[in-house]
């Protein structure tokens, strides 16, 4: 092999480390890179770009409303250690006679990662939204929010948790 292609071959290997170093200590979560770009285990939806997902909002903004009821609405993980991913799951409630459909659930940074449900929620029905939050790179006390945007009179509609993170 000449000298050329070997450099070449190195430098691509080098970037890719790099790149998923970054990643990992960004503490971005596989599952918060796979709600964002819709790749992966459990999450069918092609990538939608900030521009497309406002005028889904925007759209779904303008459907029936609808109400949404959610009993717990912050949620505190307590003590964890820095580096441990902990979910939480809230269980949302169509209170409303209209079909209940979620569009988006913002989060605030790539360190909290949202799931929710894809189909209408009926009225009467639950469904889920959960919210993984990892804490790597984290120390402290920590108090995160999302809202969810949703065909509701009272979307968007916030959610939270706190958590105290130690040091390793």
């Amino acid at each position: 092999m000449n000298t050329t292609i070997k450099t070449i071959l190195l430098t691509v290997l080098t970037l890719s480390v790099f790149a998923i170093a970054l990643i990992e200590l960004s503490g971005v979560s596989t599952h918060a890179l796979y709600n964002k770009y819709g790749i992966g285990n459990g999450h069918d939806a092609p990538h939608i770009d900030r521009e497309d997902q406002a005028k889904k909002d925007e759209a779904v903004k303008k459907m029936p409303q609808t109400t949404l009821e959610v009993a717990e609405t912050k949620f505190d993980f307590g003590k964890i250690k820095e580096g441990e991913k902990v979910r939480h799951t809230y269980m949302v409630k169509n209170a409303g006679t209209n079909p209940l459909v979620i569009s988006n659930v913002q989060v605030s940074c790539g360190c909290t990662a949202p799931f929710f449900p894809k189909e209408p929620i009926q009225p009467g029905k639950t469904g889920e939204v959960t919210l993984e939050f990892n804490s790597a790179g984290k120390e402290g006390m920590v108090n995160k929010n999302a809202l969810i945007v949703a065909n509701a009179d009272n979307a968007p509609f916030s959610i939270g948790f706190s958590a105290e993170v130690e040091k390793k």
